[in-house]
């Protein structure tokens, strides 16, 4: 049996479409000093010109995976590209998000695939023209639980924070193509985020499975184990976090969709090219993170493979695949013409 070990990635070459319009935007680039960031606010905003395109981008200010937005902001990358972006920090629902998204209370999001796949799968109007890094969800054990790999799972309980969060989805499909059958063979059990650590302790569960900055700090606090991690095998060079836009946006309005999803693959390579100042940048979100620490997620990310065009579709395919694997999408779903739907190459 082959067993998938945790292991780091090589950053992937940058495209020579990525690289042109990374040209052109860094003949107007001067590295903007970084801004003080408002702490506790629902909403941020670009300061940009009064000719910019106003538009509001939804993300999750508590996962570090998300770091390149408000480095888009602080960097002065958003209005480089002609955008005055307010950031909408969106704690709701999955569906919650993508429907605001169709419906025009937000212009777009960032998230990760293994969450929006299957309500996309259910129709919302959006469409997600890149994707923003790999990495950042791992699966943990204390070192006296005796698991060392995936196949030590078996017959064990892990806990994780939702029962359809993209690590639990994650680890099932890693655990299916072991052989392993994610639901027969593994309890899985839910809690709160931040008692993850405690459940473990008490040994409710062995081993538990969730996100940066979550996972990394109680790795780091309670000297535990990384089993596996979403960069291990074939997903060493699979991109985990994606941008989707409305899809009335990017018929209407084509120009915008493509400034936004150049902005923000502009801002993921400054993120790769300087990961302690955008850690710095992010920490003003999580007051309470190491910077250290969110320097070090960051660099253990790959912030250089973020695909767009039909590399991206193809990786869309791929996780729709996997999903019907474990159930999560439906079994008569064609992965292709799936990936076609919710997919725009607005950088073509």
């Amino acid at each position: 049996m082959n067993r998938i070990k945790p292991q780091g990635a090589e950053s992937a070459p940058t495209s020579p479409l990525r690289r042109e319009w990374l040209r052109k935007a860094a003949l107007a680039t001067g590295a903007t000093a970084l801004g003080s960031l408002s702490l506790g606010l629902t909403t941020t905003r670009a300061q940009a010109a009064d000719t910019s395109k106003p538009l509001k981008l939804s993300w999750n200010a508590g996962a570090i995976c998300t770091a390149p937005v408000p480095v888009a902001l602080s960097q002065g990358i958003f209005s480089k590209h002609g955008l005055n972006v307010e950031l909408i920090n969106f704690a709701g629902s999955t569906d919650q998000l993508l429907e605001a998204i169709a419906t025009g209370k937000s212009d777009a999001g960032v998230g990760m695939a293994l969450r929006w796949i299957k309500p996309l799968e259910q129709g919302f109007d959006v469409k997600l023209t890149a994707g923003i890094h790999g990495g950042c969800m791992r699966l943990l054990a204390t070192k006296s639980s005796g698991i060392v790999d995936l196949p030590g799972l078996k017959g064990r309980t892990v806990g994780v924070s939702d029962m359809a969060s993209p690590a639990k989805n994650f680890f099932a499909i890693t655990l299916k193509k072991l052989g392993i059958d994610p639901d027969a063979d593994v309890r899985w059990r839910q809690y709160p985020a931040i008692l993850l650590g405690e459940a473990l302790k008490k040994g409710e569960v062995q081993a538990i499975a969730d996100g940066d900055p979550t996972i990394w700090t109680l790795r780091e606090s309670d000297h535990l184990h990384e089993v596996s991690n979403n960069l291990c095998g074939e997903y060493a060079n699979r991109v985990c976090c994606v941008l989707g836009v409305r899809g009335s946006l990017v018929r209407k309005d084509r120009a915008t969709a493509q400034a936004l999803t150049a902005a923000l693959l502009e801002a993921t390579e400054w993120t790769a090219d300087h990961p302690d100042a955008a850690a710095k940048v992010f920490s003003a979100y999580a007051p309470n993170a190491d910077v250290g620490q969110l320097t070090a997620m960051l660099k253990s990310h790959t912030d250089r493979h973020h695909p767009v065009g039909d590399a991206f579709r193809k990786e869309i395919a791929l996780y729709a695949d996997d999903l019907k694997t474990v159930g999560v999408v439906n079994a008569s779903t064609d992965s292709n013409r799936f990936a076609s739907r919710v997919f725009a190459d607005v950088l073509a």
